[in-house]
């Protein structure tokens, strides 16, 4: 029996938003992390081939020449074995004739899980980008999120997915730490970053969502959410302690919806400007009086 493959919520990259979004699996398969509730609920499973198939021939049925991206949902598709990935993969480039890429989201332990040379075969069957979720670099706070990695692996991970190819956009979360551990994130985030060398870096802006531990921690006493300006001046550390070889092109940007600010550039050749950008954004968010810690949103 098939279920209906959207009846839980599918989430995408903002990037993906022209994609066919095939489900391979549902929910996510860590679902610990307490910042996060986008699968709070959902059961994880794994679709099955018969229900992967279906999906597939419906879209063809209805735009088979339209498909030029394919996004694998849910949280971390890279949880399939690499043979099952390989076969969807087949699959997908026989029946659309114009499709130019496949991508996902990939959460690190399903990352290293999966040596370099298994992955350089997704890579070389079409998978050619990663949504990687990395959001700090710094131990204790991967530890205080269960985020299920430490800071070596979580560097790990996203060199994996470098040297075998693919294209990475690596995600940070500002304000992660809070109050007390924001320079210690803003330096280790930095650290990662520049061992990593992303093709994309994303900075996205902590969010208090209803349903996860990091909220309750806050309505607790236990977290102390940074500022705007904060936010600003931590984004400020990370950009300037990043340091990126001569004649790389790291595409930054600061453009969800959870930011005060967006910003957008290449590093390390924009690091100047994002430089000044960011300070004048801090002086300006430093009027803000009010704000709602709970989505970060101005009154």
């Amino acid at each position: 029996m098939f279920f209906d493959s959207y009846e839980t919520p599918v989430f995408r990259p903002p990037s993906e938003a022209n994609s066919f979004i095939l489900r391979v699996t549902r929910g996510c398969a860590h679902n610990k992390c307490t910042y996060c509730n986008m699968y709070r609920g959902v059961p994880f499973m794994t679709c099955t081939d018969e229900e992967i198939e279906r999906q597939i021939s419906l879209a063809a049925h209805f735009g088979k020449n339209q498909v030029r991206r394919v996004f694998l949902a849910d949280g971390d598709a890279l949880v399939l074995s690499t043979a099952k990935l390989l076969k969807i993969l087949q699959t997908l480039f026989e029946i659309f004739p114009r499709l130019q890429r496949v991508s996902s989201y990939a959460a690190p332990k399903d990352i290293l899980h999966k040596p370099v040379d298994e992955l350089r075969r997704l890579e070389q069957a079409g998978l050619k980008l990663l949504y990687y979720g990395m959001e700090t670099g710094d131990d204790d706070v991967l530890r205080a999120v269960k985020k299920g990695v430490t800071g070596p692996e979580a560097v790990e991970a996203g060199r994996r997915v470098v040297d075998a190819g693919m294209k990475l956009s690596l995600m940070i979360i500002l304000g992660l730490a809070g109050k007390g551990g924001s320079d210690k994130h803003a330096a280790k985030t930095a650290e990662a970053i520049s061992l990593i060398r992303p093709n994309m870096l994303s900075a996205i802006t902590l969010m208090l969502y209803r349903g996860s531990e990091l909220l309750e921690q806050y309505e607790r006493g236990e977290f102390h959410p940074l500022t705007p300006q904060g936010i600003m001046l931590e984004l400020e550390k990370i950009i300037a302690l990043t340091e990126l070889p001569a004649g790389s092109h790291c595409l930054f940007r600061s453009n969800h919806v959870s930011n005060y600010v967006g910003l957008a550039g290449t590093l390390p050749k924009d690091k100047p400007r994002l430089l000044e950008e960011i300070g004048q954004a801090a002086e300006k968010l430093a009027k803000l009086k009010e704000w709602d810690v709970y989505n970060n949103t101005r009154y």
